[in-house]
């Protein structure tokens, strides 16, 4: 069983990926009217996703975690990917957005490993999936709680990697470059879409790191457009 925060939104392809793989898949997302449009577009012979009103950002978000885990009675491949977004100076940001923005790309990353790694850790031989992205190594301006929040998140990982491996866990950190989802287009209307990938890209990489064996781990694959200029 896959689990997938975000799910219906920016990589929602992955889901549709991971269900033509044979897995089941539970896109969770905090949109529900936006996650079960989502879920019916992909009901197919072939595709199913079931959906899971989820928000990460909410405390609460861990036992619903533990339940959906319960209620399959397993986990193997957790895919954290939801995300929040302000693009604001630091000068101005209200405090309670700065709150926002951590309590999801980072503090609700860490209840959704700290409620599911126990259950893998009874199963073993499975696959955390963390999306970061290249905010985690780079930084411009009005972006600062962004910033934080992934680069918090991208030590989460690499901590998560180092306890996990003993027990047989594997850990993937994917560090994906800009999207062609309407995230950036939404706050750069100006931005040229022909600079972007397609997340399809993305997911391939995933699918990819999922297919390894299981003496091989692939931690940090970095995934970028051909036309990307503000990496390092």
């Amino acid at each position: 069983m896959a689990l997938v925060t975000g799910g219906a939104q920016g990589l929602a392809c992955l889901c549709r990926d991971l269900s033509g793989a044979r897995a089941i898949v539970i896109a969770g997302d905090v949109r529900e009217a936006r996650m079960q449009e989502f879920a019916q577009s992909v009901l197919t012979k072939e595709f199913s996703v079931e959906e899971r009103a989820l928000d990460v950002g909410d405390p609460a978000a861990a036992t619903a975690f533990e339940d959906t885990v319960a209620r399959h009675d397993h986990c193997d491949i957790p895919v954290n990917k939801a995300a929040q977004d302000i693009t604001v100076s630091m000068e101005k940001i209200p405090i309670n957005e700065w709150q926002r923005v951590i309590g999801v790309n980072s503090i609700g990353r860490c209840l959704a490993a700290k409620a599911i790694f126990p259950h893998m850790r009874r199963q073993g031989a499975k696959h955390i999936v963390n999306i970061v992205s290249t905010t985690a190594k780079r930084a411009w301006p009005n972006a600062s709680t962004y910033h934080a929040s992934k680069w918090g998140f991208w030590g989460l990982s690499h901590a998560l990697y180092v306890e996990a491996r003993p027990l047989n866990i594997k850990v993937t950190a994917v560090i994906s470059g800009k999207l062609r989802t309407p995230f950036l287009p939404d706050r750069f209307p100006d931005i040229d879409q022909s600079t972007l990938q397609d997340p399809a890209n993305v997911a391939r990489t995933v699918r990819f790191g999922l297919s390894q064996p299981a003496q091989t781990v692939i931690p940090k694959p970095v995934v970028l457009p051909m036309r990307e200029t503000s990496w390092p």
